[in-house]
């Protein structure tokens, strides 16, 4: 789907710069044009992001001396 109709950024687009390492919106914007003309897609973009990173998140469990 896209996020940024201004500049022609989909979701999938967004998705793989955040696996590329993409951080911050700010970022994003920068690597694919994302929110540089309207900016109403920025909300939606910085959702995608967050979700993209929860997911290679791996908390580990942590282990007491019993």
């Amino acid at each position: 789907m896209y996020v940024c109709i201004c500049n022609g950024v989909t979701d999938h687009q967004i998705r793989e710069a955040a696996a590329s390492g993409v951080r911050t919106v700010a970022e994003l914007t920068m690597r694919t044009g994302c929110g540089a003309t309207c900016g109403a897609c920025l909300e939606m973009a910085a959702e995608i992001l967050d979700e993209v990173h929860a997911k290679q998140e791996f908390p580990l469990q942590v282990l007491c001396a019993a």
